[in-house]
């Protein structure tokens, strides 16, 4: 029996540096039937001819213009074909045999949609990486977090993860896809841009009726972005892309009343980092919550199809994060979630 086919697409704009340092461990993974392509976003550096003629076994397409990392996959993955997709950043160093665990779990349970691996810092390599983790939750309210990494607070990996578990969403840094799922679900939503289509993604391919689980047995170590400033485009980007997911995504009566809490969360906010000084996340903030308006007006948005309340899925803290965070003060994803569903008896906490 002929081993599936993966393609593994990196999403490269200006990226020569990053693919000249972490290309040889993706072109040295042992899974068989894979092929590797870069998927150029209108690059103005010399990454293509570089990688052209540094690694010459690389296929390469070229968008004309850089739509970000929603429309440039979904621009770039019309002309892929593979049974599975990986979508990998350029920042990422994998181990020779990464691809192998998840794909053999996919293929034993074709329930399974979309999976990723565990996210090691790059830097910090007895660390989770910001951008996944050991797999991404949400909380009733929307706010995203994973398995080692709340809010900025990110955990040692002490092994306390290890277990396939059900997640809500998948990591874009090393998101593993089946092929024919991303095609009939359109993708990435093009108006997110960037940050967070991979959870809008996820939130789909569960009401679709498929599953997405993390495998620890493949583990890789990106560099990652997490410590960036939070001012400017990407507060932006989050802030706004957060509020059209649940729009898209929620039923009509929880739809109104999340975002009407997530208004009056944004709010504080935002006059919390204005009364600190930072008056950037402040305008970020403001600017979210007037371009999703806007949006919204506009028409554009995209209800998903067969929408559930979301304490329906799998992956979902059923009370608010940003209570037990920054009320209470707890930090790890073991002492909140395992904790409160010790103390409440809320056996569906557990991931089936």
């Amino acid at each position: 029996m002929s081993a599936a086919s993966v393609a593994i697409v990196i999403l490269n704009f200006n990226g020569r540096n990053y693919l000249e340092k972490f290309l040889p461990s993706v072109i040295a993974s042992t899974y068989s039937n894979k092929r590797i392509v870069l998927a150029d976003n209108a690059s103005s550096d010399n990454s293509v001819s570089f990688v052209q003629s540094e690694f010459p076994s690389v296929e390469i397409i070229i968008n004309k213009q850089n739509d970000g990392f929603a429309g440039g996959y979904n621009w770039a993955l019309q002309h892929v074909k593979a049974d599975y997709y990986v979508l990998l950043n350029s920042d990422v160093e994998v181990p020779a045999e990464w691809i192998e665990p998840v794909i053999d779990l996919m293929e034993m349970h074709p329930e399974l949609g979309a999976a990723q691996p565990k996210m090691i810092s790059y830097s910090n390599r007895d660390s989770f990486e910001y951008a996944g983790a050991c797999g991404g939750w949400i909380d009733c309210l929307g706010y995203p977090f994973s398995r080692g990494r709340i809010f900025d607070s990110l955990e040692k990996d002490n092994g306390q993860y290890d277990t396939v578990q059900d997640i809500f969403w998948a990591t874009g840094a090393a998101l593993f896809i089946r092929s024919k799922i991303f095609h009939e679900l359109k993708g990435f939503n093009d108006s997110f841009f960037a940050h967070q289509e991979e959870i809008d993604l996820c939130w789909r391919i569960q009401l679709a009726g498929y599953r997405i689980v993390v495998v620890p047995d493949s583990k890789v170590f990106h560099v990652g972005a997490g410590t960036l400033p939070r001012g400017g485009r990407k507060v932006f980007l989050n802030f706004r892309n957060n509020l059209m997911m649940l729009y898209n995504n929620l039923p009509v009566k929880e739809r109104i009343m999340t975002i009407s809490i997530r208004f009056v969360l944004d709010a504080i906010s935002a006059w919390k980092g204005l009364l600190t000084g930072d008056v950037s996340f402040f305008k970020a903030i403001v600017r979210a919550h007037w371009a999703f308006s806007k949006w919204i007006i506009a028409g554009k948005k995209q209800y998903a199809e067969n929408a559930l309340p979301i304490k329906k899925l799998k992956g979902v803290y059923h009370h608010p994060i940003v209570w037990d965070y920054f009320v209470k003060g707890k930090t790890k994803f073991g002492e909140i979630v395992e904790r409160r569903r010790q103390e409440t008896g809320d056996r569906r906490q557990e991931i089936g």
